[in-house]
């Protein structure tokens, strides 16, 4: 663990994630006694299928969907939801449905003429009509940017057609779980950049012209589209590796979503009274979480849904928030009425949640007022003070050499202050990172020691082989900078840096998952646009591409790390899980570059839609790439003392004994108070509480349900968001024949 959170001597009591029938390993176990311990006790890989075609194809066809959900939930309110609880709930009822039918020899019949049937309208109907569409915008390339979309419907008939053809035995848990691994990395390693990166490079196109004349591949070529995803794709998948023994197998980081999907995954295979209780619990937190997550979904998403439920929960606890900074709004400055992040909480627990909540107090209650007085005093800033004593911003009165420390939106009614504070925020996640694996030199020098992949001892021939990443990455590498070099004019020495940047920032955002259970991908964006407006200063392209890159890679790490820890709960081998989420990355490709040109297909389209995270990009690049003197000298500030802090909280938890170190805040925990909203941190507190409360009144009961109720309360929400953004996202392509939100 990051830091014991049980006062036994000799036993840690903490929920592990793994199965009751697994004995508990004694407090200071080195890392190789764990490794023995789960060999030993936990490992089944070799007891039961595992990555088998139906899995893949399964977790492909699931991943191919949740992609176009995502895309559409991020475009629409900047966040994308996590797939892998979504997928393997999906996965076993359907696959279940399959089993009751596929032998029938009919329904073998209808499935091969509908497949057939498919196959014939795609290419004879749809791909000539979608080849001229294409072709009006893109021109020669038409028919390629027709034929992907024409591809990547043919692979899905075909893996349904394969699916009801297949044996009728059940999917093992195994399978399942190498399933979601595949459609996760389909679903959800592959859009984010998408949305962000090329949103923002549309949006900051086409100055003085026609929003609507600015085509979407004018600005950014399908053929850069597809090899910039499924490289930085992949290249996540691949830094992956030599992360997950450190962070996975020996610190057993949380990762609460892949807690999350083992014990849901448990549940649906359940045997016993036990587990027979714990499933109750899950699926009474699944009907919580599903309810809430309708209840709060924004009015105007299905008109239908309107029309049946016309009730919702309020956005916010209190409606207007908890108060106004000199008369302006504070975003999400409240109780967000969701179960996701209070599920969430209870699962990381107080030391992590309680350094977020104080952290974002400090932030919201003290620097930020303080920093907006020192504009309000600033002459030029906008801030006017009436003769009434009344402060007012006027954006008219702002001149153009004055640097706020914290901006305003566009009308100038919310103040941006994660614009401001994602900078301190970011440097010390990044330097904790960089000094928590400083302290593990020997661990990580182990790991690398070997490129073959191990000592030769039972570990090594089920463990991903440091050897795979360098195999993989050199070919990766080198497509990665001819893109950066062809598309994006980026220096092939900047480029290279570019690369290892992404190392570096995925084992930020890898540690941050595994603490917190949020993926800063914007913020590892952001410390790339610094970077780049250093080395390619004045430069909106190159300084967006690094950014994609980085964000990109990161986010795919996160996700690989997440699914190998419900893995790594129910006894998989890592290698095949490994290559799982390698296929799922081919799928997502696939479908999101066809669906993203479909839904956005010109910048009027795109500014149809909120996309919150793509005109934070955008900011951010307008004013990075007039030079590094246009971020606020407070900035600056924040990012050395941030660094500071980032280094010294690692040292001292190094020298603090054991049983100490849960009284040390969490350095990921301040760090991403800084960089989400402040409802994230007050649901991720309540939850800590809760968890808190329930193990002071009864901890046994506690240890028993509260994993598992948790989970369903994350799966329940997660599943009915997806499902909702699927649907909106369907209604918006397809019913009005538009893309529209």
């Amino acid at each position: 663990m990051a830091g014991p959170s049980s006062d036994a001597e000799t036993i840690d009591t903490t929920p592990t994630g793994f199965d009751s029938s697994v004995p508990p390993l004694h407090e200071g176990a080195t890392p190789e006694e764990k490794d023995a311990h789960w060999l030993k006790h936990v490992y089944q890989g070799d007891k039961m299928p595992q990555l088998t075609f139906r899995a893949v194809a399964m977790g492909g066809i699931l991943g191919m969907l949740m992609a176009a959900s995502n895309l559409y939930t991020t475009l629409a309110i900047g966040w994308a939801f996590g797939v892998a609880i979504t997928a393997c709930v999906m996965s076993f009822v359907i696959w279940n449905a399959i089993r009751g039918v596929a032998g029938l020899i009919v329904v073998r019949a209808m499935a091969a003429l509908g497949g057939l049937a498919a196959l014939s309208g795609i290419w004879a109907f749809g791909f000539p009509k979608w080849s001229a569409y294409f072709s009006g915008n893109l021109g020669g390339s038409g028919p390629l940017a027709a034929g992907a979309a024409a591809g990547a419907l043919s692979l899905g008939v075909v893996a349904i057609v394969a699916l009801l053809w297949n044996r009728r035995t059940a999917m093992s848990i195994l399978e399942n779980n190498c399933m979601q691994s595949t459609a996760s990395a389909a679903g959800y390693s592959t859009g984010s950049t998408i949305a962000t990166m090329f949103g923002a490079l549309l949006l900051l196109s086409g100055d003085g012209k026609d929003s609507a004349t600015v085509k979407t591949w004018d600005i950014s070529p399908v053929w850069v589209v597809a090899v910039f995803t499924l490289c930085t794709g992949l290249m996540g998948v691949f830094l992956a590796i030599p992360l997950k023994r450190q962070m996975i197998n020996h610190e057993q980081l949380r990762f609460p979503s892949g807690v999350a999907a083992a014990e849901t995954l448990r549940s649906l295979y359940a045997q016993g009274r036990e587990a027979l209780e714990k499933a109750y619990s899950l699926i009474g937190g699944i009907i919580v979480g599903a309810s809430v997550g309708i209840l709060n979904t924004p009015k105007d998403t299905l008109p239908f849904l309107d029309k049946i439920l016309p009730w919702r929960l309020p956005e916010m606890f209190p409606h207007d928030g908890l108060g106004k900074i000199a008369g302006k709004e504070v975003p999400a400055f409240g109780f967000e009425p969701s179960v996701l992040l209070i599920a969430a909480g209870i699962i990381t627990r107080m030391r992590v949640c309680l350094s977020m909540f104080i952290g974002a107090s400090i932030l919201h209650f003290l620097v930020i007022p303080w920093l907006v007085q020192q504009d309000i005093a600033t002459a030029g800033s906008g801030w006017i003070t009436g003769p009434d004593g009344v402060v007012a911003f006027d954006r008219a009165q702002a001149a153009e050499n004055v640097i706020k420390n914290v901006e305003l939106n566009g009308p100038g009614t919310h103040l941006r202050i994660t614009t401001w504070s994602l900078w301190g925020g970011t440097a010390l996640m990044v330097m904790a990172s960089l000094t928590a694996v400083a302290m593990q030199w020997r661990t990580i020098g182990r790991a690398f020691s070997n490129v073959g992949g191990g000592s030769g001892g039972t570990d090594s021939r089920i463990e991903v082989p440091v050897r795979w990443m360098i195999i993989g990455l050199i070919p990766i590498s080198i497509a990665m900078l001819v893109v950066q070099i062809v598309a994006f004019h980026i220096s092939w020495w900047a480029g290279l840096i570019a690369i290892a940047m992404s190392f570096v920032l995925s084992l930020v955002a890898c540690r941050a998952t595994g603490e917190t259970d949020t993926t800063p991908i914007g913020a590892m964006g952001k410390v790339m646009q610094l970077v780049f407006a250093v080395f390619h200063p004045g430069q909106i392209v190159p300084n967006l591409a690094s950014a994609g890159i980085a964000a990109n890679s990161a986010s795919s790490s996160a996700d690989l790390l997440t699914d190998l820890k419900s893995g790594y709960l129910l006894g998989a081998n890592p290698r095949r899980q490994f290559l799982a989420q390698f296929f799922g990355v081919f799928f997502g490709t696939l479908a999101i570059v066809p669906i993203w040109f479909l839904m956005v297909p010109s910048k009027a389209h795109l500014e149809k839609f909120a996309a919150p995270a793509t005109r934070t990009w955008e900011a951010v690049a307008r004013v990075l790439t007039k030079g590094i003197e246009f971020l606020p000298v407070s900035a600056r500030w924040a990012i050395l003392i941030g660094g500071l802090v980032g280094i010294l909280l690692p040292l001292i938890e190094r020298v603090t004994p054991a049983k100490m170190r849960k009284y040390l805040p969490s350095a990921m925990g301040l760090g991403l108070s800084w960089v989400v909203f402040y409802s994230n941190a007050v649901g991720f507190m309540t939850g800590a509480l809760i968890i808190w409360l329930w193990e002071l009144l009864n901890r046994k009961h506690a240890d028993k349900y509260a994993v598992s109720l948790a989970s369903g309360c994350i799966a329940g929400e997660s599943l009915i968001k997806a499902v909702i953004a699927m649907t909106a996202t369907a209604i918006g392509l397809f019913g009005s024949g538009a893309a529209t939100p």
